[in-house]
């Protein structure tokens, strides 16, 4: 049997290929621009055909393509190009699945390429280096711009959230809502269930016409404004927290958990969906690196591991949580009880 080789010689290329990370980007949001992927859904599949479909250059295209390929979201043979299974599903705008929308805030937030150009500056400080508290600053734009562009990455985790949703709430409070759909998906799933949907006004807009284009919006009430200051009232069923805790620290997060087990009725359910790392944080890699855009864009977030996010519930009143994994999708759920 062969004897494995071990690297002895030190090679540049991670070093290289990271720096130069930023074109992965900029290659992926000029394709998105163009239609790329779409027109090859659509049948277009050389350089010259594609470039005349784009009313892009020859040369221009082929590069592109090029690109795509070595990285991933092409397939080429001979001259001609295809989608990858990923690419046919999310990024082709003619599947219902397409991701494309997300581009718009993941890759044009200056706020948050600045941060991240100012790294550095972040990591000596251990906070964001953007003004006031960052992202979660109070009413930030930021969040209409996450309602709208983001709604289609969270359609997934939304329907599965939704069957994990036990009995038939009668009242259901919706923290951060932003776009709305975990609560809009509870609503179809549950005809019994009122959703209460909490964000800033602007944000809530987005939520309202999410809830009418659904069918459920006599079934959907907002009550704006910041999710530690308002009145929540009492007597829910089901708390849904998604993609919220991340944002702050762990004694923050425990004032807002004991503000929610207050609401809650006995026996009541939080589902939490949060990217959550592995005890040793540096695994699954998308749990793990998601601290980096905490530490970038917030004064005092973080990506919580299970056992932390255990704890900060148990220390709110909670008597027990579980987690469940949303494979293939880059989240993890936690089932909280009072």
């Amino acid at each position: 049997m062969a004897t494995p080789v071990t690297q002895t010689v030190p090679s540049p290329e991670i070093v290289f290929a990271t720096l130069n990370a930023y074109q992965r980007t900029g290659a992926l949001q000029a394709a998105i621009q163009l239609d790329l992927f779409t027109a090859i859904a659509e049948g277009h599949k050389t350089a010259s055909d594609l470039a005349a479909h784009m009313k892009s250059s020859e040369k221009g295209t082929r590069i592109l393509c090029d690109y795509l390929t070595v990285i991933g979201l092409l397939t080429k043979s001979g001259s001609e190009y295809g989608l990858t299974l990923d690419s046919e599903v999310f990024l082709n705008r003619n599947s219902p699945l397409c991701l494309c929308s997300m581009a718009e805030f993941m890759g044009k937030i200056e706020d948050i390429s600045h941060a991240l150009t100012n790294l550095a500056d972040v990591v000596r400080q251990g906070g964001t280096a953007l003004p006031g508290e960052g992202t979660v600053e109070n009413d930030n734009p930021i969040w209409v711009s996450f309602a709208h562009s983001m709604a289609p990455l969270m359609s997934m985790p939304a329907e599965f959230i939704a069957k994990l949703v036990e009995g038939q709430p009668a009242k259901v409070l919706d923290i951060a809502a932003g776009h709305g759909l975990f609560g809009i998906a509870v609503a179809r799933h549950r005809p019994s269930a009122h959703i209460y949907a909490v964000d800033w006004p602007a944000v809530l807009a987005v939520a309202t016409e999410n809830a009418v284009k659904a069918g459920v919006a006599n079934r959907h009430t907002t009550i704006p404004g910041s999710a530690f200051e308002v009145e929540f009232g009492e007597g829910y069923d089901l708390v849904l927290l998604t993609n919220f805790l991340h944002h702050f620290n762990k004694p923050t997060c425990e004032t807002l958990l004991k503000k929610i087990h207050a609401a809650l009725k006995p026996g009541g359910q939080v589902i939490t969906l949060e990217f959550i790392p592995n005890e040793d944080r540096v695994t699954p890699p998308m749990h793990a690196t998601f601290s980096m855009m905490m530490l970038a864009t917030t004064r005092d977030g973080d990506a919580y591991t299970f056992s932390e996010l255990e704890t900060m519930f148990r220390n709110a009143g909670f008597a027990r949580s579980e987690m469940r994994e949303l494979t293939p999708l880059p989240s993890r759920i936690v089932l909280s009880y009072k």
